[in-house]
């Protein structure tokens, strides 16, 4: 296959599951289901399937063409988004490389499923995160809703260790922006923060610092948890905050 992107638009629009394009397009604000032919800046969902993504992505990664494919313009699809970003933490490169296109791609990021489905695809941080750590810092106070997520999201998903735990529940609780992603992400990774260091995190609670709404959100994703006690589901109430 050719990996230019009028070809890849033909294989997308091949795998649309119009069930999964109508169900997805409930999930991600301002992505409309695509049918047919596209509209000049269509930024809508064709409703292709992950797992069928990531198939195309890892075909792509492994070509010749794969740095073709992500600096081709594309034409503003969910899907086309999804699979740059797959891509780019799937690409055998070096890692000062796969940094610079991390830096090309959240600017483009405009909703949170590509911002987590992102994140998650750069496993190649999970051993060495101080390799994208000055980057990631430098993310946490954009004016960008999105570019704040994907910040909250990488120190969730790298940065808590023993290494990095102090400095991580810090920066998140420094995070100001108030968009409703930047909160739910801060809120999500200060769960998985008790999970694994409870005291740390429980002392964080206990301080105050946090606006009410991402501590009492944080308390509700912890208390939803199945990997939290009973009794600790019972003692984080006492840490709810007044609005």
């Amino acid at each position: 296959m050719d990996f230019d992107g009028e070809e890849i638009l033909k294989v997308l629009f091949s795998l649309a599951d119009e069930e999964y394009r109508d169900f997805q397009s409930t999930l991600v604000p301002n992505k409309s289901g695509v049918v047919g032919s596209l509209v000049p800046g269509d930024k809508g969902i064709i409703g292709v399937r992950m797992p069928r993504l990531r198939a195309l992505a890892k075909e792509i990664a492994k070509s010749d063409y794969w740095e073709d494919f992500l600096k081709s313009g594309g034409h503003g699809l969910y899907e086309e988004d999804m699979l740059k970003g797959l891509v780019i933490g799937l690409a055998k490169c070096p890692e000062r490389q796969r940094l610079e296109y991390v830096k090309s791609f959240v600017p483009t990021i405009d909703n949170w499923a590509v911002c987590d489905c992102f994140t998650g695809s750069l496993k190649s941080y999970k051993k060495q995160p101080e390799l994208i750590e000055d980057y990631v810092n430098s993310c946490l106070f954009s004016d960008s809703e999105f570019t704040v997520r994907f910040a909250a999201c990488m120190l969730m998903d790298y940065f808590i260790n023993d290494e990095y735990i102090d400095s991580t529940l810090e920066k998140l609780s420094s995070i100001t922006h108030d968009g409703y992603y930047v909160k739910m992400g801060v809120a999500w990774a200060l769960s998985v923060c008790f999970v694994k260091y409870r005291d740390k995190t429980l002392e964080l609670f206990s301080d105050c610092r946090l606006n009410p709404w991402t501590q009492n959100k944080a308390i509700q994703k912890c208390r939803e948890s199945y990997r939290i006690s009973l009794d600790d589901k019972e003692l984080l109430l006492k840490y709810k905050l007044k609005s």
